[in-house]
């Protein structure tokens, strides 16, 4: 019997462009038998688009941005809109450049505790996160999303501190591997970055069935 493949796949919640591969992702799974093993991998925002905070009315309240950054950043949201919107998806932009540790932590937490309680989590998030209805960098908040997909919330809180320090192990292996973004997936030690791989990723499981 051939043993079933593993695609690992590198998510951080605070990107829309995660987000919106997460389905096809689970149509990988279930379409060619594969595990998806996935891992978080924590962007560094300014480092490359640099940083903004808007207040409340939406205006810019704080920025270190150059133009060209600026138009990469309204044009990544307009296109995820737009990607969202074919699949009845909300993607609103966020007021900050967000820390999603604390949010990855919580997914390890809850992909100890199987398989049904991490999809609900990690649904869960993306979801609330992108609705503006979920402060992911709140311990509270996140024990509660656990706490709701079946998880102990009441134990996450003990444990964050220990799972961010994993977050950011995971994070730095994966750089050393030569991951810089998400989504990433990793099959069989080659990296492919962005959903519109899969089809890639496809074909060569196909082969190799």
């Amino acid at each position: 019997m051939t043993a079933q493949r593993t695609v690992v796949v590198y998510t951080d919640y605070k990107s829309p462009y995660a987000y919106l591969a997460n389905d096809p992702a689970y149509e990988l799974e279930r379409d060619c038998d594969v595990r998806l093993d996935w891992r978080p991998y924590i962007l560094d925002v300014p480092s490359y688009l640099g940083s903004a905070r808007l207040d409340a009315s939406g205006a810019v309240a704080e920025e270190n941005r150059n133009a060209h950054q600026w138009r990469r950043v309204r044009y990544s949201y307009m296109d995820c809109r737009r990607q969202a919107a074919r699949r009845g998806l909300t993607i609103r932009g966020t007021q900050k450049i967000w820390d999603s540790t604390l949010a990855a932590a919580g997914m390890l937490f809850a992909q100890r505790a199987g398989d049904a309680v991490f999809r609900r989590y990690h649904d869960g998030v993306f979801a609330r996160f992108w609705q503006r209805a979920l402060d992911i960098e709140n311990p509270g908040a996140i024990a509660l999303v656990l706490s709701e997909a079946g998880a102990d919330g009441a134990r996450f809180n003990a444990q964050a501190a220990a799972l961010g320090a994993e977050v950011a192990a995971i994070s730095r292996s994966a750089e050393a591997d030569g991951i810089f973004g998400v989504p990433t997936f990793v099959l069989d030690g080659e990296i492919y970055w962005g959903r519109e791989h899969l089809p890639d990723i496809r074909e060569r499981l196909k082969i190799a069935g």
